[in-house]
């Protein structure tokens, strides 16, 4: 539902759809056999129509799902930063019985869409007495625009592998410099070439030396599909700051997020962040020819818990370009 008449607040970005919703935590009982804890009060937000410029009607629907009436309502609503929400709390007058449902209405200022993949999150919250006595409820919708990337190779971004007769093209680091073709053969590390590491089958990245070979994290989201319970990622990093959060899509609309990071392709101790070694390799392209002969330059794998009950639907990077991945994979 839509209405002509804008509100006079800040814009950002348009999306379309994908629901996540979560719950405030009922009380555990006390004593050493407590009673079974009342069905969490249940809160929905429908879905925004993200066809922008426009101003769009919210509804939040609030369940009561606890053995008693429920009163003293209380609803919020907030959109992405810098969206415009009208009102931003509202009371519920009366009170409802086990059972009951009951909704309040907000507007709020969708902007205009733009390109590429983005993700935006509306939460609502309700307070109250009585209900499930848990006191508040919390709900949450991420509205997604955009399609993610097709693959980690889609979304290729960086070299980080060249020829030693051809080391121009390389730029792993910032500074010029990149892995060895011939360096990364010798160690197990050859295009199409399976790794495993972590317990997941990965591949590492089967193109011509001198190609984007690798992903340096910003953000990006990337289509994947399994289930299992760990997601694991192989990559190293540039700097010592290459850490960073993966937040894991699922097809029913929730999400785990994790930290994770890879210690810098060299000097750096090997188990930095938690990582785990993978290769090994002497020395490194740089500008001007190989070089760097007896330093280590490595590749890592770390990962991710997954909720493995969950079929995952996509993936969205570290936002931090330090992190390099060369694959990723679902492992059990």
């Amino acid at each position: 539902m839509r209405t002509a008449r804008p509100l006079r607040f800040l814009g950002a970005t348009a999306l379309a759809t994908l629901v996540m919703i979560t719950f405030a935590p009922v009380a555990a009982g006390a004593g050493p056999a407590p009673e079974p804890s009342a069905p969490r009060t249940e809160v929905s937000v429908s879905s925004v129509d993200l066809d922008g410029p426009a101003v769009s009607t919210v509804k939040v629907t609030v369940k009561n799902t606890g053995p008693q009436r429920m009163r003293s309502l209380k609803v919020s609503f907030a959109g992405p930063v810098g969206w415009a929400v009208q009102p931003a709390l509202t009371s519920v007058p009366g009170t409802f019985g086990v059972g009951a449902t009951t909704a309040a209405e907000f507007r709020v200022q969708v902007p205009g869409k733009r390109e590429g993949f983005t993700l935006r999150t509306f939460t609502a919250t309700a307070t109250y007495a009585g209900g499930d006595g848990a006191g508040s409820a919390t709900a949450t919708r991420t509205e997604t625009n955009g399609a993610p990337f097709a693959n980690l190779a889609a979304a290729y971004n960086n070299v980080g592998i060249t020829d030693e007769g051809e080391t121009g093209p390389g730029d792993y680091d910032g500074e010029g410099n990149s892995f060895s073709a011939q360096k990364l053969a010798a160690a197990g590390l050859e295009p199409s070439g399976r790794v495993e590491a972590l317990g997941a089958e990965l591949e590492w990245p089967g193109v011509s030396p001198g190609a984007k070979d690798n992903v340096a994290g910003a953000g990006q989201a990337i289509a994947l599909s399994g289930r299992g319970g760990k997601l694991v990622f192989l990559g190293s990093g540039v700097t010592g700051g290459a850490t960073g959060t993966a937040t894991v899509y699922y097809t029913d609309g929730s999400s785990t997020s994790g930290s994770f990071g890879f210690p810098n392709w060299s000097f750096d101790p090997a188990d930095a962040h938690g990582a785990t070694l993978v290769a090994s390799t002497d020395g490194r392209n740089r500008p001007d020819g190989y070089g760097n002969a007896g330093i280590a330059y490595r590749v890592f794998a770390h990962s991710v818990a997954l909720d493995a009950t969950k079929q995952v639907e996509f993936v969205v990077l570290p936002s931090n370009r330090n992190v390099h991945i060369f694959d990723m994979a679902i492992a059990s």
